[in-house]
C-alpha cells in the first residue's frame, strides 16, 4: 500500500518518530557494523500472483523483497527527507517543467553490466507504455519526453510544472534495472542478489559483493517468508525462527515489551485505515449517504480498542499531519448518530450494507469493523460485517466489493497520494469518487510555486474530501515493526514500515 522533509523546493515535513517501550530508533543503528549471518524475515501481504516486476508490485512482502535487489533513483532517509541514491544529483528547471538528473557513476548491476542514462530511461518507460498497468504509470504521464542527455545524464521534460517530482522517483515502484532486461530477472544494482524466489512462499537472496553503497548490505543472505498471519509472525520472532517482523497487532504489544529478545519500532502517523465505499453504488452514490456512514463512525473508539492508543483521529482526511500542507484546522467530525441518522434517512437507503474486511486490509480491520457496526446500530444503520480470507484479499475484495477495509502509507508529496488514489484518474481510485473540480484543484496545487497560493490549495482540497469524498478515514495509525534484540541497525523511518522497506540491507548482527 505504504503508502510517506524533503528538498526545500519540495517542503520539509515535521515528523515524530519514537520506540515504544526501547531507545530512540537513532540508538540502535550506533556502533559499526559487523558482516555475517543469515537474516529471516516474515512479510505479510504476499501472493502466489507476486512478480519481481515493479510494475505489479502491490503491498509489503514485494515492495521488501523487490528492495533488496534493486534501488530508485532517489530514497526517503532516516529522517524522512528524500536524498540521493542512484542520481547523485538533480537539477530544476523552468518553473518545475524541467528536471536534469546526473546518474551514479561506478555503478554495477548484478550481472556485471555498468549503470548509464539508457538503463534509466528504459526503466522509467517500462511503467509509461500504452499497455502499461502499472500502478505508478499516472506518476509520468505528465512527461512529455524522456532522454539520455549524456551517458549518465538524464532529462526529463514535464507537459506541466510539478515543483515535487524528484520526491516521486524515490516510489518503490520506480526501481532500474539494465536496459532491454525483463524486471522479472531480478536483475538490479541492490545490496543482494537473487538465489531464488516463489512467490507467496519464500525469496533468498545474497550479498551482493559489489554493492555501489559501502554503508549498505550487511548480513551474508536473507531469506524472507511469507506470513500473512500476524499471529505467525509474533509465533516466529519470538521462537528465533524470525529475526525481524512487519506490522504487529497493537493489541499485543504489552505482551511484546514483556520480551527480552524482542524490541518494537513505532513511526507516529505512519498509515492511514480507510473504509472506502464505491462511489457508483448506493448508498455511497449520495452525498447524504456517506455523511450518515462519517458520522456513524466512533474513531476515538476504535484508536483506543483496535489501536491501543497507537494512532490519533482523522476526519476523513488523507493528508497526514507530518505533511507541511495538512489543514489543521479542519473541522472535527464526532461520532454523532444523530447526524448519522438523519443523513441516512435522506439517503433512503434500506439495506443491509455490507462491509468485508479482513486483517489484511489493515491489522485490526475485523474488529474495527465490528466497532463500526455497533456504533452505526445506534444510528439505524444496518451495516453488516463479512469477514473475508487474507488470502487474495487485494485481488478478490478490493476495489469489487461495494465497501470495504484498505490501508495507505504516507507517499514522499501529498500530491503523490492523492494522485495514487482519489483523483478521477488515479490508478487505485478504490472508492470510485469522481469529481472534476477536484482534480482541478489537485493539478493546480501540483504546480503552484507560491507557497501561500499552494497552502490555500490544499486546504480546500482536504475540505472537499472530508465533505464530499467516499471514503471513511477513521484514523491515522503508527507504524508497528518488530526485531530481535540481536539486530542493530533498524530505524525507523516515518510513513514507512521495515525502515522505508530497506531494512534488510541495513541492520547487522550484534
Amino acid at each position: 500500500m505504504n503508502r510517506r522533509h524533503f528538498l526545500k523546493t519540495t517542503g520539509a515535513l515535521s515528523v515524530t518518530t519514537a520506540l515504544s517501550g526501547w531507545p530512540l530508533s537513532a540508538a540502535l543503528a550506533a556502533g559499526t557494523p559487523r558482516q555475517g549471518g543469515h537474516l529471516i524475515v516474515g512479510m505479510d501481504n504476499a501472493s502466489s500472483t507476486d512478480r519481481l516486476d515493479p510494475a505489479f508490485w502491490f503491498e509489503s512482502w514485494m515492495y521488501f523483497v523487490g528492495s533488496q535487489l534493486f534501488n530508485c533513483l532517489a530514497e526517503v532517509d532516516d529522517r524522512g527527507k528524500v536524498v540521493p541514491s542512484l542520481a547523485e544529483s538533480w537539477a530544476v528547471k523552468d518553473g518545475g517543467r524541467g528536471w536534469v538528473l546526473q546518474i551514479r557513476k561506478g555503478v554495477t548491476f548484478h550481472d556485471g553490466r555498468s549503470l548509464t542514462a539508457k538503463d534509466v530511461i528504459w526503466s522509467l518507460n517500462h511503467h509509461r507504455g500504452e499497455t502499461s498497468t502499472s500502478s505508478v504509470k499516472g506518476y509520468l504521464e505528465t512527461v512529455t519526453e524522456l532522454r539520455a542527455s549524456g551517458s549518465h545524464e538524464v532529462t526529463i521534460t514535464l507537459s506541466e510544472p510539478n515543483v515535487e517530482f524528484i520526491a516521486l522517483l524515490s516510489d518503490v515502484h520506480f526501481v532500474i534495472t539494465p536496459e532491454n532486461t525483463s524486471f522479472d530477472k531480478g536483475i538490479g544494482t541492490g545490496a543482494f542478489i537473487l538465489e531464488s524466489f516463489k512467490p507467496g512462499v519464500r525469496a533468498l537472496v545474497k550479498r551482493n559483493p559489489n554493492h555501489w553503497n559501502p554503508d549498505r548490505g550487511h548480513v551474508d543472505s536473507v531469506e524472507t517468508l511469507a506470513m500473512n498471519d500476524s499471529t505467525a509472525r509474533v509465533a516466529a520472532l519470538a521462537s528465533g525462527s524470525a529475526h525481524l517482523i512487519n506490522r504487529v497487532n497493537p493489541r499485543i504489544v504489552n505482551r511484546l515489551k514483556a520480551m527480552p529478545t524482542v524490541q518494537l519500532v513505532t513511526a507516529k502517523d505512519s498509515q492511514i485505515f480507510t473504509f472506502p465505499g464505491l462511489a457508483t453504488l448506493a448508498p455511497f452514490n449520495t452525498l447524504d449517504g456517506r455523511l450518515a456512514l462519517k458520522y456513524a463512525i466512533d474513531r476515538q473508539q476504535m484508536i483506543d480498542t483496535v489501536l491501543g492508543g497507537f494512532g490519533t483521529v482523522s476526519n476523513d482526511n488523507p493528508i497526514f499531519p507530518s505533511n507541511p500542507w495538512f489543514a489543521k484546522d479542519l473541522p472535527p467530525r464526532p461520532y454523532d448518530p444523530e447526524k448519522a441518522k438523519y443523513h441516512w434517512q435522506k439517503a433512503g437507503f434500506s439495506g443491509p450494507l455490507v462491509l468485508s474486511v479482513a486483517d489484511a486490509g489493515f491489522p485490526g480491520a475485523v474488529d474495527a469493523g465490528q466497532l463500526y457496526q455497533a456504533s452505526a446500530s445506534k444510528a439505524g444503520i444496518p451495516l453488516q460485517v463479512e469477514r473475508v480470507p487474507d488470502d487474495a484479499f487485494w485481488d478478490n475484495v478490493w476495489m469489487k466489493k461495494p465497501f470495504v477495509s484498505s490501508n495507505w502509507s504516507l507517499r514522499p508529496t501529498a500530491d503523490a497520494l492523492l494522485s495514487l488514489v482519489f483523483t478521477s484518474n488515479a490508478p487505485w481510485n478504490e472508492s470510485q469518487w469522481k469529481e472534476p473540480a477536484f482534480d482541478q484543484l489537485v493539478k493546480a496545487a501540483r504546480g503552484e510555486q507560491d507557497e501561500q497560493k499552494r497552502r490555500q490549495i490544499y486546504q480546500d482540497i482536504q475540505l472537499m474530501l472530508s465533505e464530499k469524498g467516499s471514503e471513511i478515514i477513521p484514523l491515522y495509525a503508527d507504524a508497528l515493526d518488530a526485531a530481535s534484540t540481536k539486530l542493530k541497525g533498524f530505524t525507523a523511518i516515518p510513513g514507512f514500515s521495515m525502515s522505508g522497506n530497506r531494512a534488510a540491507e541495513k541492520v547487522w548482527f550484534a
